[in-house]
């Protein structure tokens, strides 16, 4: 496939902020690739040339790309920071100045996906001395070979900031209208351009209206290899996916039939953690290449999360009587993997961090039966002297350290807290029942406190045993409890009911930077005034809600410096403006305020009063901050 094609799809997609519109543009996509190309092209779809979970990055900073600019276009480097300053936006940037490139190149070719994503790919694998002079070749080369419009997208690309706004959920959506069968009366058929559309009033393809009220006579005009149903049991699942049509007697049995569809291919990216990998085996072997999907002991998943309540009562209502009440620790997620002899551990953000804890693995090692498995599980630092439970900003530093490993074990040892399994021997545990999950744990974990333990538990339906419970947590030093259904299953990265948290204090906030202001004075050297955001889960787009200095320290003794977070940040920078930059979405802390606002100042709408950094969420993808959801619930809960 020409890269020029996928440009195309780019600007589409970012020309749009409504979702119908871009999984029909990535479906359309989809349904072109060929196999060779269709795992590229999904992975570039998100921004990506590796798997979320894999350790390779691109790894260039923006001063290699304004480099690679400047020799793929002629225009003097200054010129081109000027421009950026000014746009805030390096991909525009390029793609305007090689507009008017003033250098020809005789030997530069037409890009394919395949040229561009193993160039990306070689910028992750380059290291020792003139690393920095050969990433720069790479992009240059891409670069002078690209048309205007590509060169947007391979600089943002390589910037890791692609811009264009494609979720989860439109990938997903995407994959099963490409591959799968379309239900009559969840897709209706455009009578001007016979393409076939979800329920929108408007055909995607050309824009005409469209009659979408279900009549399963008025649509014997769907051509294509068609099986008609009566009810969900006649789906032959092994065959399905020969089919262009399934017609079914009723919009509520089609319905049933389309979300089958849709949890195929979510369990599917739940356990391989990749629509690459989806969508290659549903390309190359319809429904069947789905169920060779495997979890596997090596390869990192997203870890369930959490909503939250105010109160006791708010957790039954949630999860229902009875429920398993557990301790929530004040520590950080580690999934630990087990494969024969190896083990492996994974932050919630999927980082490899198995050098950091060798205590850890040795744990598993020793207290833990079993060959192969995924467990799910909280490290919680504790003094080593007096035996209590740290708060999680005395041990996060574990987590980046890469070096001085013996002495950090002595100093800041950590329990790990085991409280699910997500695989065991080789069984996939997500669709298992809670209580089955803990009773495995029971038997396969050998409790020793301050080393290796099962998550402290009771299951009741008693009010009073549950706020007793969650008193003597607090108590304890842990952060509150966690209520959880018994009969429910095991769903990553979903917010959906089954985990529910209690904490005392009002809900604090995980934020993510996206901007702020040089300091003036003493603090010159140093960013402060942090412009935070939440995740708008509709557009994918992270929105204001504030700015926050309070809380970060000048002494590297009192906690969390500014010239820390400068140095976290500065790698981060997409332009600067006077004393202003914009920073990409990388680093995310944890907020507290006195009360959330209404303000048109923020893309948000809301703002936070008084807001105080706590803590560094080293542990915290961007993704999974907190959602403009959560904000405006906050804001109604404070008005009662």
């Amino acid at each position: 496939m020409k890269y020029s094609e996928l440009a195309k799809v780019y600007e589409r997609l970012e020309l749009t902020s409504k979702r119908l519109e871009k999984t029909h543009f990535i479906t359309q996509l989809l349904k072109s690739c060929s196999k060779e190309d269709l795992e590229k092209v999904v992975l570039l779809l998100q921004g990506k040339v590796f798997p979320s979970w894999d350790e390779n990055k691109i790894g260039v900073a923006a001063r290699t790309v304004l480099k690679s600019i400047n020799q793929a276009s002629g225009i003097e480097q200054n010129k081109i920071e000027t421009e950026w300053k000014k746009i805030g936006d390096l991909g525009v940037v390029a793609e305007k100045l090689m507009g008017k490139k003033k250098q020809h190149t005789l030997f530069s070719q037409e890009l394919t996906v395949t040229k561009v994503f193993n160039n990306l790919r070689k910028l992750s694998t380059l290291e020792g001395e003139g690393t920095v002079a050969k990433k720069n070749q790479l992009v240059t080369e891409l670069l002078t070979s690209a048309e205007p419009l590509e060169v947007r997208y391979i600089v943002r690309t390589v910037l890791e900031d692609l811009r264009v706004g494609v979720g989860e959920g439109s990938l997903r959506d995407a994959i099963v209208w490409a591959f799968f069968p379309k239900p009559v009366g969840i897709f209706f058929k455009c009578d001007k351009c016979n393409t076939l559309n979800p329920s929108s009033k408007k055909c995607l393809s050309c824009g005409e209206d469209i009659n979408t009220k279900f009549n399963i006579e008025a649509e014997k005009k769907f051509s294509g290899k068609t099986l008609e149903i009566t009810k969900i049991e006649d789906v032959d699942i092994d065959t399905i996916t020969n089919y262009d049509i399934v017609k079914a007697p009723d919009e509520k049995t089609a319905r049933k039939v389309y979300d089958h569809f849709i949890n195929l291919v979510q369990h599917a990216y739940d356990v391989s953690n990749d629509f690459g990998t989806v969508a290659q085996a549903l390309k190359e072997n319809g429904k069947k290449g789905l169920s060779k999907i495997a979890l596997n002991p090596e390869t990192p998943i997203k870890v369930m999360l959490a909503q939250k309540v105010s109160n006791v009562d708010e957790g039954f209502e949630k999860v229902g009587r009875p429920a398993a009440i557990e301790h929530k620790y004040d520590g950080f997620r580690l999934q630990v993997h087990k494969k024969g002899d190896k083990i492996l551990l994974f932050t919630r953000r999927l980082e490899n961090v198995t050098k950091q804890f060798p205590e850890v693995v040795d744990l598993v090692k020793d207290h833990i039966n079993g060959k192969n498995f995924i467990l799910d599980s909280e490290a919680v630092g504790f003094n080593p002297k007096t035996g209590k439970y740290l708060p999680f900003q005395h041990i996060s530093q574990r987590i980046r350290r890469k070096y001085d490993i013996p002495e950090l074990v002595k100093k800041l040892p950590v329990e790990l807290n085991v409280f699910d399994v997500v695989e065991y021997e080789g069984k996939n545990m997500l669709r298992v029942s809670f209580k089955e999950r803990r009773d495995l744990i029971k038997s396969i974990v050998k409790n020793t406190p301050k080393k290796i333990r099962i998550a402290e538990q009771i299951v009741t339906e008693d009010n009073k045993k549950a706020q007793k419970f969650y008193e003597d947590s607090l108590k304890e030093g842990n952060e509150g409890v966690m209520f959880k259904s018994l009969d429910a299953p095991y769903k990553p990265g979903s917010r959906v009911g089954h985990m529910i948290k209690l904490k005392p204090v009002m809900e604090s906030l995980d934020l993510v930077i996206v901007g702020a202001e040089w300091g003036t004075g003493k603090r010159g050297k140093w960013l402060s005034s942090f412009t935070l955001a939440c995740l708008d889960e509709d557009t994918h787009d992270f929105v204001e809600v504030g700015k926050v200095g309070t809380g970060v320290k000048e002494k590297e003794e009192e906690g969390l410096t500014f010239n820390q977070m400068t140095e976290l940040l500065k790698p981060h920078i997409t332009s600067e403006k006077g004393r202003e930059v914009k920073i990409k979405p990388k680093i995310v802390i944890e907020v507290h305020y006195e009360e959330i606002q209404k303000s048109p100042t923020y893309g948000s709408g809301y703002a936070l009063r008084f807001p105080r950094v706590i803590r560094l969420r080293e542990d915290r993808n961007p993704k999974e901050i907190s959602t403009l959801d959560m904000v405006e619930e906050l804001f109604f809960e404070q008005k009662k």
